[in-house]
C-alpha cells in the first residue's frame, strides 16, 4: 500500500538528514535512458523506455546491463560503464533538479537540520554538481564513490554514517532505489522515498516505507501539518 501522508511528530525526532543524489534531488532518469539507448542502438540491441527502465534499473549497476542485452564476455563492463559516463556527463547539465527539491533542502535548513549527501556518484563530479546547482551551503557533509561504475553505496554510507556521530534513531535516508532502502536497513536508519526517479513507484512500494509520488508532496506534508 502506498504511503503519502506521514505525521509531523514522526518527522521530528530527524536531526539528521541524508539525501540520494540522482534521481532524488536530480531530474536524470530522462538522460539516462537516451543516453543508454545510443548505446543500444550501436550494438544493435533493443531500445528502452522510461518505462521498462524504472521496472529493471538496478545496483549493482553492472546487474542491470546485463538484463538489458550487455554481453560482458565480448566487452568488458568497464567499457561499457566508462562509455556511459563519457556520454552522460557530456550532457549533464541538461538535466533540471526535481520540482520541489531546493523548496524541502530550504526548509529543512531552516529548522536547523544537518543535511549531507550520499551517492553512487564519482565523489569529485557530485561536488561539481553540486556547485553547478548552487546547492553546496546546505550540505555538512558529502560522500560520493571512488571510481564511475557505481557498485553500490554500502560502504560509504556506514562511513558516512559513522562521521555524522549522532544517534541512528535521529537519521533520516530520503533516497528513490531499493538500494538506498537497503543502506538504510544495514545502518539501522529511517528511509522515505522518492517515487519519480529511478525505479518505479511499485517496486518501492512493496516494501513498507513510505513513498511520495515528487518531492512537491513530500514538501506538502512539511509545511503544511498534515496528520496521519
Amino acid at each position: 500500500m502506498e504511503i503519502t501522508t506521514i505525521s509531523q511528530n514522526y518527522l521530528k525526532k530527524y536531526r539528521q538528514i541524508i539525501w540520494d543524489w540522482n534521481g532524488t534531488l536530480l531530474d536524470d532518469v530522462w538522460l539516462c535512458v537516451e543516453v543508454m539507448n545510443e548505446m543500444l542502438a550501436k550494438r544493435n540491441l533493443h531500445e528502452i523506455t522510461i518505462e521498462k527502465y524504472r521496472g529493471i534499473f538496478d545496483f549493482p549497476v553492472r546487474t542491470y546491463y546485463q538484463n538489458i542485452g550487455f554481453d560482458f564476455k565480448n566487452e568488458p563492463f568497464e567499457k561499457v560503464g566508462n562509455d556511459f559516463i563519457i556520454r552522460y556527463n557530456r550532457r549533464q547539465y541538461e538535466c533540471n533538479l526535481q520540482a520541489g527539491a531546493e523548496d524541502v533542502l530550504k526548509y529543512f535548513k531552516k529548522q536547523g537540520i544537518q543535511q549531507s549527501v550520499l551517492s553512487a556518484r564519482e565523489h569529485d563530479t557530485l561536488i561539481q554538481n553540486l556547485n553547478f546547482f548552487r546547492l553546496r551551503e546546505y550540505f555538512d557533509q558529502i560522500s560520493g564513490l571512488g571510481d564511475i561504475y557505481a557498485n553500490g553505496k554500502n560502504q560509504t554510507g556506514k562511513q558516512l554514517i559513522n562521521d555524522l556521530r549522532s544517534d541512528n534513531s535521529g537519521i533520516l535516508f530520503i533516497g528513490d532505489t531499493l538500494h538506498d532502502i537497503e543502506v538504510a536497513e544495514e545502518n539501522g536508519i529511517d528511509c522515505i522515498l522518492i517515487g519519480h526517479g529511478h525505479q518505479s513507484q511499485e517496486r518501492l512500494i512493496n516494501k513498507g516505507y513510505p513513498v511520495f509520488d515528487t518531492l512537491t508532496d513530500f514538501y506538502q506534508i512539511l509545511t503544511h501539518n498534515i496528520i496521519e
